[in-house]
């Protein structure tokens, strides 16, 4: 799942991108205000990693303009603002959650497991219904009961496609959920992945619409 890191400190935002990656999180990585909100015009991504402290444009700005413009995008500020006022403004502004720094980096995943569970209506680590689920917590499919792991780009695309079941993705929009900057994306890509799915989960779990794209049953 892509994740946008919106961080101006050379030494945290690396540190950072680094530890998401190899948590298995595709990371892109922005230092200033205007290039934040340039990206999140652009869309994609499962959540927002949001410091305050920003140069060009301030991280409230950045929050407050991208909810009067209806981005639903699950944000949670990390600054070393630690002032109530602070956390009250954000927070009503439309940040999801509010991480002081510094902070351990466990919590935070877990932290970003929990907006992304609030956003998809679950109170849970599973998404989805009936036979066909996904831990968030795990990274596992849950099919009929059973548990199988999958890989970081596996895991993007099931849980794109359980977020919205019964609706057509396409190619492009599987591609902005699943690849980051500057990776390399194959004509083929996606075909692969659902090929691999498809014998993970069974032939019809992911459908195809000629032409148009691919879904889950609603």
């Amino acid at each position: 799942m892509r994740v946008l890191l919106v961080e101006d400190d050379e030494m945290i935002g690396r540190s950072l991108k680094q530890a998401l990656e190899g948590a298995g999180w595709s990371a892109d990585w922005v230092r200033d205000g205007e290039l934040a909100q340039s990206a999140l015009g652009d869309g994609g991504y499962t959540c927002v990693l949001l410091d305050l402290g920003l140069p060009k444009q301030d991280g409230t700005e950045v929050l407050r303009r991208a909810r009067e413009r209806g981005d639903a995008t699950p944000v949670l500020v990390l600054t070393a603002r630690d002032g109530l006022d602070d956390r009250i403004h954000s927070l009503d502004l439309g940040a999801d959650d509010y991480l002081l720094k510094p902070f351990e980096f466990r919590e935070l995943l877990a932290r970003m497991r929990a907006v992304v569970r609030r956003r998809d209506g679950a109170a849970h680590s599973l998404v989805g219904s009936g036979a066909l689920q996904l831990d968030l917590t795990t990274r596992e499919v849950v099919v009929n009961g059973a548990r199988d792991a999958l890989t970081a780009r596996e895991f993007a695309l099931l849980h794109a496609l359980l977020e919205r079941p019964g609706a057509i993705l396409s190619r492009e929009q599987l591609e902005n959920r699943i690849y980051g900057w500057g990776e390399e994306v194959t004509s083929n890509a996606i075909d692969v992945l659902i090929h691999g799915m498809r014998r993970k989960l069974g032939a019809d779990a992911i459908r195809n619409v000629r032409g148009l794209g691919w879904r889950v049953a609603a």
